[in-house]
């Protein structure tokens, strides 16, 4: 296991990493890098936390599940950092995996529940800094989402090979 472990497990910089180099070569050179590290991390974290998680807002496990927990029950729309799970949640399943939601869910109400969502978390945020950023998010929605979308085109598209090394070295 101790090849394999070294090609297939990554801590959360590497996921970051990951994400951040990846909406890089997919945004325009003009993009905000704060609304690009915030994308990333949303991509890295959800790469990262399982639809089972019990110590923190599991994965979603589609958009179905977002409009049970956000629009279904209107509790968590009081909370800003609930809000922010229901927009990154959103951003997540309408973008990056809009080709699996399409079939089954509306792209451009799941699209405009986010930026409620986030529009909402922003009002409700203490950090200006932070609030900003939301409010940003939330406008830039709508392309955020696509270039979510472009990434996942991009590495569905990559064709990886994983090669192992040798035990017996080189001939």
């Amino acid at each position: 296991m101790g090849i394999l472990k070294g090609l297939l497990a990554s801590d959360h910089r590497q996921t970051l990493d990951f994400f951040i180099v990846g909406l890089h070569d997919v945004c325009e050179t003009t993009v905000d890098r704060n609304e690009l590290l915030y994308n990333a991390s949303v991509l890295a974290h959800y790469a990262q936390v399982s639809t089972h998680a019990q110590d923190e807002f599991p994965a979603p496990t589609g958009l179905g599940t977002v409009f049970d927990h956000f629009v279904l029950d209107v509790t968590p729309q009081v909370d800003g950092a609930l809000m922010e799970v229901a927009g990154a949640q959103c951003l997540l399943l309408a973008g990056f995996f809009e080709q699996q939601m399409r079939q089954r869910h509306s792209i451009r109400w799941y699209a405009q529940l986010g930026t409620g969502f986030f529009r909402r978390a922003a009002a409700r945020e203490t950090s200006s800094p932070k609030a900003r950023l939301l409010s940003s998010i939330a406008k830039g929605f709508e392309d955020w989402r696509q270039r979510h979308e472009r990434l996942s085109r991009e590495l569905r598209d990559r064709q990886y090979l994983l090669t192992f090394p040798d035990p017996h070295g080189p001939e």
